[in-house]
């Protein structure tokens, strides 16, 4: 089950809201702790027993670190037992068949692959689990004496298929008492509408575009369709991301509970720095503090801060998916972020804005055509469109800027502040005209969403497989 479906927003989400209000507050976690089970069971029911599994573990390491917390050597314990067990099933379910598939190539030998279905938000659970397990280490956090808390918090439907990903420090005291009230309930459903306008009416209609292009023929594309193309992925992954993201912070704020953000106009950056300040935030962060930070982040040398920032970005590829074609996105970008460590963000300040802008927008669209494309040789084919300018454009090209131009000019609008200030301008001008036209705004939205989702319209999940 998905946000941007039928059944969830016209069946699955009134029946759980409904009940979620209706019953006290000390069993709206079991309502929700229920719905998750629900929701996940929905896409594959088996792999509920290894969610619930590791909820036990994690709780039980938990509850183990407090109580021999000032011992060092048993506390560690612990916590391998428990980082080992989440990176083991996070191994092999997502990567398996992936080591098998080199060690083929490698070696020649022909190792059947095991072909097991990903779990639903295998790595956002998984990293949700191992910063809680980590923090209480750590003693930044109070490990959960409710293993009730624990299990709603580690099963959180609203953000566990594609972020942001939360760490127990931002809702344990929520998980105690919700802070539900009608000033949050109008501002979450507000939210959740916003995103999935974003991913129904903007990242579903621009995507046919991408998708087509991605099936067709590279060796006869255009300089200029090789370019509308990759815009209209980057502005597909963006809306589909933070929509989605935008619907669990939503849900999130409905059920009396706050999500951080996830994205900040990414697309507004000036470098590629900014850029992964604004992008999947949470990611950034995690990594940041989990794995960068321990490493010795910039404390120890530049040698070792580009060692640290490499692994990282080894690291944040290779999250993505289990294919070299992240691994290599992954480590463009870490090579680029050292550059502008050495010399590049210096050059940017005395360009100019204009100039830096079309610096990084350039780069992440060459860093999203490494992305959407597992096959290699088909990354190759497509900069050779991108950079041939002898082929330029043909009817074929005009065709589809004519049939995509106007969506491509709204996502490209929708990604920068301008929207934003211009409904915050007129809210100050005229409240009273404001409100009405927010009700209208809103309404329009979520009935032209449903009009579309009804007419079985194209509709991916591209963060579905992460």
């Amino acid at each position: 089950m998905v946000f941007s479906s039928i059944v969830f927003l016209y069946i699955f989400l009134p029946i759980m809201l409904l009940i979620y209000f209706i019953v006290p507050n000390k069993f709206k976690n079991a309502v929700m702790i229920l719905a998750s089970l629900i929701f996940f069971a929905w896409g594959e029911i088996r792999y509920i027993f290894i969610m619930l599994l590791l909820a036990i573990m994690d709780y039980i390491c938990g509850q183990k670190i407090n109580k021999y917390f000032e011992n060092k050597n048993k506390k560690k314990i612990f916590l391998f037992i428990d980082i080992g067990v989440n990176l083991l099933i996070l191994f092999f379910f997502k990567y398996a068949d992936f080591i098998i598939t080199n060690i083929n190539h490698i070696t020649n030998l022909d190792i059947p692959l095991l072909n097991i279905p990903l779990p639903i938000g295998v790595s956002f659970n998984t990293f949700q689990s191992l910063s809680y397990i980590i923090d209480v280490y750590r003693g930044t956090v109070k490990c959960e004496k409710s293993f009730y808390n624990y299990l709603a918090y580690t099963t959180l439907f609203p953000q566990i298929i594609a972020g942001p990903i939360v760490r127990y420090e931002t809702v344990d005291e929520e998980l105690e008492e919700k802070n539900i009230s009608i000033d949050n309930f109008t501002i979450g459903i507000k939210r959740f509408i916003i995103g999935l306008g974003k991913k129904v009416l903007i990242a579903n209609n621009i995507g046919v575009l991408w998708n087509i292009i991605e099936m067709g023929d590279y060796s006869n594309l255009t300089f200029v369709l090789s370019w509308f193309g990759i815009i209209a992925f980057a502005l597909q992954i963006y809306f589909d991301f933070s929509g989605y993201s935008d619907m669990a912070i939503g849900l999130a704020k409905i059920f009396g509970m706050d999500f951080d953000e996830n994205f900040n106009f990414p697309y507004i950056s000036k470098s590629i720095t900014e850029f992964w300040r604004r992008w999947h935030m949470t990611l950034s962060s995690w990594f940041k503090d989990y794995v960068y930070i321990p490493l010795g982040g910039n404390r120890k040398g530049f040698i070792k801060q580009i060692r640290n920032i490499l692994i990282v970005w080894f690291l944040t590829g290779a999250w993505h998916g289990a294919s070299w074609n992240f691994i290599l996105w992954g480590l463009y970008f870490g090579v680029i972020l050292i550059l502008e460590k050495l010399f590049i963000l210096k050059v940017l300040e005395k360009t100019g804005k204009i100039f830096s802008h079309i610096y990084a927008i350039i780069l992440i669209l060459i860093g999203w055509v490494i992305f959407a494309f597992e096959d290699l040789s088909k990354i190759g084919t497509y900069f050779n469109a991108m950079f041939n300018i002898n082929n330029f454009v043909n009817n074929e090209t005009l065709y589809y800027v004519r049939n995509y131009g106007l969506i491509t000019i709204i996502g490209i609008l929708c990604s920068t502040l301008l929207i934003k200030n211009f409904i915050e301008k007129l809210n100050k001008s005229d409240k009273k005209r404001y409100k009405i036209l927010e009700i209208i705004f809103y309404m329009a939205i979520f009935i032209l969403c449903t009009a579309n989702l009804v007419s079985d319209s194209f509709n991916p999940f591209l963060y579905f497989r992460f």
